[in-house]
Parts: structure tokens; C-alpha cells; sequence
């Protein structure tokens, strides 16, 4: 087995200009990243390996984004970036370009829920309510994308959330109420 051999010196500065960062001997590469999530830019000096979801809950103070698995299994995550949903405990922010927008930025302004958040409500579409902000993020970009045609495409598209509580039949039902309000829009 190789020893491992301390980066200092030439190679300590190396490794940091190749990071972009402000890596010190002992302690991980960092950087600035400009984001910009539910309308307003932010400006944070982050480890570099960072995920979006630790930035949003821990530095931005937007806790909707549930950390369930931790390992882009559950779902729990689910924020769009752009116009793609994206699973945030999987992405670093560093790597993030386009606009964030987190459950807590779904609402209208003057506080008029999304129709897909009043429809939820409409059909009990939670019990618990720990993957509700994940299957909400995942239920508007599964209309928005066209997945929402009948019941077989949304359970398929649907799928990568899941719901302890099982309230799969009632989320269906919600992605459907809120689907032509929704096109409308």
C-alpha cells in the first residue's frame, strides 16, 4: 500500500488554482457562487462540494426542500433548476447556472397558491407532509412537460418520489385537478 503524501508547497498551489478556489493546506477547496433562487441573487463563499440542498436549508435559510435519503432515491429534494427538475441533494451549487426555484417559490407574490399546491390541499394529497414540497416540485413539471395525460404517465413520471403515508391515489388526483389550470397559465 502507497503512504499518502501531504499536498503542500508548489502542489498545494496547484491543486488550488486548478479548484478556482481558496484551498489552504488541511482544508477543502472554496469558492464564490452567485445563485439565484425564487427571484433573488445570492452571493455565498462555499466548499466547493457543497449541495445545493445543504446551501438552500442550511445558508439560505429555506427549509421546504426536505433532505430525506440523501442519496437521490426519494424524491424529497426536488427543486427546479431552470426549467428541469433537479434532485438538490445530488447537484453541487457550484455547478448550478440557471434559476432555482424551491417549493417556497411556487406561490404567487400576494400569497395565491400555485393551483398544483391548492390542489394538493384539495384532495388530501399529503398525510405526513415530509415529501410534500418534493412531490409538488415534481407534480408541476410533469404537467409542465406534457407527462400528465393519464393516470399511467403520471404514476411513471411520478415515480422517482415517494410518500411513506402512500398517498399516491390522492397525489394522482391532484395532478389532475390542477393540469388544465395549469395549461391555462
Amino acid at each position: 500500500m502507497a503512504a499518502a503524501v501531504p499536498i503542500g508547497g508548489a502542489m498545494a498551489e496547484t491543486a488550488q488554482a486548478q479548484n478556482g478556489g481558496t484551498a489552504r493546506q488541511g482544508q477543502p477547496p472554496s469558492g464564490d457562487v452567485s445563485l439565484k433562487v425564487n427571484g433573488k441573487s445570492h452571493r455565498l463563499h462555499l466548499d466547493n462540494r457543497v449541495t445545493l440542498l445543504d446551501v438552500l436549508r442550511d445558508h439560505l435559510g429555506l427549509t421546504g426542500t426536505k433532505k430525506g435519503c440523501d442519496h437521490g432515491q426519494c424524491g424529497a429534494c426536488t427543486v427546479h433548476e431552470g426549467e428541469r427538475r433537479i434532485l438538490s441533494c445530488l447537484t453541487l451549487a457550484a455547478m448550478v447556472r440557471e434559476p432555482v426555484t424551491t417549493i417556497e417559490g411556487v406561490a404567487d407574490a400576494d400569497g395565491t397558491l400555485h393551483p398544483m399546491q391548492q390542489a394538493f390541499i384539495d384532495h388530501d394529497a399529503f398525510q405526513c407532509g415530509y415529501c410534500t414540497p418534493g412531490q409538488i416540485m415534481s407534480a408541476i413539471a410533469c404537467v409542465r412537460e406534457g407527462h400528465a395525460e393519464n393516470d399511467t404517465d403520471i404514476r411513471e413520471y411520478m415515480s422517482g418520489n415517494l410518500c411513506r403515508c402512500a398517498a399516491y391515489p390522492h397525489i394522482v388526483a391532484a395532478i389532475e385537478q390542477a393540469r388544465p389550470q395549469m395549461k391555462k397559465g
